[in-house]
């Protein structure tokens, strides 16, 4: 049986093992890595050193989503985003770029974006279109609040029946509006108007969300989530970040974005040595 393929604009990619997003954050406020890589000549040094160290995607965000994080306006993301994406696009990997709004979406798949992460899984009026009407794929992420306020008080009867109901819906109204099942991916959104506890409850119930037949990413990179469990600062999460990838790609995460490109693909490659009794060493 083939396995299955996850399309991308120009780019198909097999899904028979994980993929590593890499992230390329061009904001100055991101938690982790803000400010860093404004310049888009220093974007694409850290493109290509991610590239290297084993990123099947890129995924640049114009817009800080982090827990307090306060809107930006459409001519300041598209300012960020599209000269750092007109670089990326002649490397070899297909391009995502993290967006909630339906006119950078659009500007950036003409651009060359094979794929649109969007936070609020296209419920802004026109998104829905804006994907629909090109071959890019598309993320789809769950998010209880918006991030300005998203982590005041999280509260659910029944996280995760509520959040694989919600995705569910979304990957429904994006199929039907022409949004083929092979251009999406599902994110149960770890941190996103979620307790540290409500993520634990998220990342045991990955078997069950990818049961909906769909990819599932997952983004649990240096996350407060691993602060509390380690008592590191967000710089320092790297070896739980790690440990972190490697948990979610064996409950059967499809993609996982990272920052820490490398010990993820030593940790994947590790995890597919023991599970894969196909795997021959060089």
């Amino acid at each position: 049986m083939p396995h299955a393929v996850l399309r991308l604009g120009r780019f198909s990619l097999s899904l028979e093992r994980p993929l590593i997003m890499g992230i390329v954050n061009v904001t100055p406020d991101s938690f982790s890595d803000g400010g860093e890589f404004l310049d888009a000549g220093r974007a694409l040094d850290q493109a290509r050193q991610l590239i290297d160290e084993g990123a099947d995607i890129l995924d640049i965000g114009g817009e800080s989503s982090r827990p307090g994080a306060e809107p930006v306006e459409v001519a300041e993301e598209l300012r960020r985003v599209l000269p750092v994406l007109e670089k990326l696009v002649d490397l070899p990997v297909p391009v995502s770029v993290d967006t909630c709004k339906p006119k950078v979406m659009r500007r950036a798949i003409a651009a060359g974006a094979s794929m649109i992460n969007d936070i609020f899984a296209l419920q802004a009026d026109g998104a829905l279109e804006a994907v629909a009407e090109s071959n890019a794929a598309v993320c789809l992420m769950h998010m209880q609040g918006a991030p300005r306020t998203m982590q005041h008080a999280p509260h659910y009867h029944d996280v995760v029946g509520e959040v694989e109901t919600f995705l569910v819906k979304r990957a429904v109204a994006a199929q039907a509006a022409g949004i083929a099942h092979d251009r999406i991916v599902l994110d149960p959104g770890f941190g996103f108007g979620k307790t540290a506890q409500h993520n634990l409850e998220l990342i045991r119930a990955l078997p069950r969300l990818r049961a909906s037949g769909f990819a599932l990413l997952a983004g649990l990179s240096r996350k407060a989530l691993f602060g509390r469990i380690v008592g590191r600062e967000a710089a320092q999460r790297v070896n739980a970040s790690a440990a972190g990838a490697m948990l979610v790609a064996q409950r059967g995460a499809s993609i996982v974005r990272v920052h820490d490109v490398a010990a993820t693909r030593d940790c994947l490659l590790v995890l597919r040595a023991i599970d894969d009794k196909t795997f021959s060493l060089p």
